[in-house]
């Protein structure tokens, strides 16, 4: 039995794929083998010994300390893509929110309040104050081309826009998901010149951390829509207040607000909606759950921030699966060691990242404890576990 501890209230979907055969659920902190969570703080937890895994039910990974658990073989997983629609389609009403000055309009006639059969009158008079541009026909530039870029850039297209994409490090899979008809932007100048709307679709690391700085913005078109529904830090929040101060940006529409940004009638802070769709929360948990299960019960890494994926289908009777540091000559320390104690190898694969390593092996035959313990004082060894079919 595998006991796992929710920190925050998941959907109880989770329960479909962790079903009570094998797994223990609860919300008390104890002795526990893996952490289901969302937004609540893991920073500041002790840790038991036989925690193995942490599944994130979202991307952003903020509020675990990765780095820590990367040292003791913890394996942290979070669920890119599940809250993908959620976020497109809060992304796409930030745009119409801008461009048709929706909100200023719903509070002006909230104003008339009472004005009884003169209403109409004052309606049609006023209305023109609040007159903005339809989306057709104007250019979005999506930076970052995710699994949300992916599909904020389509649904653009779809409304008639022209739309340019940026991404150096666009994946194979998004490719093919990426309608034929988004221009490529060979360089992040040419998308900020030409857009008319840009929408932010990066992750917050430390080479994106004020990504949209003083220069980018001195690039963009006057009264262009910047969008910012990825992370809080990607912009350089100097620059952009002198840019809603000056109107040089037309409308900032954000997830992640903040006092000053409040200070702006060209600013539009939303409270961190993205996500916040009951579809969105069952997909983000399925997703965690699904990964959990793959791990604790085969050792198969999918969507880990800190380790490796891995996937080796079962065969023979026993499985390995070892983390270690990234080191010359480790994959040759355990087989030799396998080797000795008369095991056969039907299958292996081993895979890196930065500076860790996980190397997963079939075997015809159990092995025996003294041969598992002996790698496990391999130096570079971080954590062993195996498997019985």
């Amino acid at each position: 039995m595998f006991n796992i501890i929710k920190l925050n209230a998941i959907s109880n979907a989770v329960c479909d794929y962790l079903n009570e055969d094998k797994y223990i659920i609860g919300e008390e902190l104890g002795d526990y083998d893996a952490i289901l969570v969302r937004s609540a703080n893991c920073r500041d937890l002790c840790f038991p010994e036989k925690l193995i895994a942490i599944a994130r039910a979202g991307a952003g990974v903020n509020n675990i300390p990765v780095e820590e658990c990367t040292k003791k073989g913890i394996v942290v997983f979070n669920t890119p893509g599940a809250n993908a629609n959620g976020v497109k389609e809060l992304v796409l009403a930030g745009m119409f929110l801008a461009s048709r000055n929706i909100i200023e309009a719903v509070d002006w006639v909230k104003t008339l309040k009472g004005k009884g059969d003169d209403l109409l009158s004052m309606v049609e008079k006023g209305k023109k104050q609040f007159v903005g541009p339809e989306l057709s026909g104007k250019t979005m530039g999506v930076i970052g081309l995710g699994a949300i870029g992916v599909m904020v850039a389509n649904a653009a297209h779809a409304l008639g826009m022209r739309v340019i994409g940026y991404d150096p490090y666009i994946s194979v899979e998004s490719a093919w998901g990426l309608s034929q008809d988004v221009g490529r932007a060979h360089n992040l100048e040419a998308l900020l010149t030409e857009s008319d709307y840009i929408t932010l679709h990066v992750p917050l690391l430390d080479n994106t951390k004020s990504f949209i700085g003083e220069s980018e913005i001195a690039k963009m078109k006057k009264n262009v829509v910047l969008l910012n529904f990825a992370r809080n830090g990607l912009v350089d929040y100097e620059p952009l207040f002198a840019a809603l101060e000056n109107d040089s940006i037309g409308k900032y529409v954000t997830d992640f607000p903040n006092d000053t940004l409040l200070k702006y009638s060209n600013a539009i802070c939303i409270p961190h909606l993205g996500a916040s769709t009951p579809e969105s929360e069952e997909n983000c948990a399925v997703m965690a759950a699904r990964q959990l299960k793959d791990y604790l019960e085969t050792g198969k890494i999918v969507n880990s921030v800190n380790m490796p994926n891995a996937s080796l289908a079962l065969s023979g009777k026993f499985r390995i699966a070892v983390i270690n540091k990234n080191m010359s000559g480790m994959v040759g320390q355990i087989t030799a060691l396998l080797a000795k104690s008369g095991a056969n190898i039907t299958d292996m694969v081993n895979k890196s990242k930065g500076d860790i390593a996980y190397t997963v092996i079939n075997l015809d035959e159990k092995v025996c404890e003294k041969t598992i313990e002996s790698i496990r004082h391999v130096e570079g060894v971080i954590r062993v576990r195996t498997f019985e079919r």
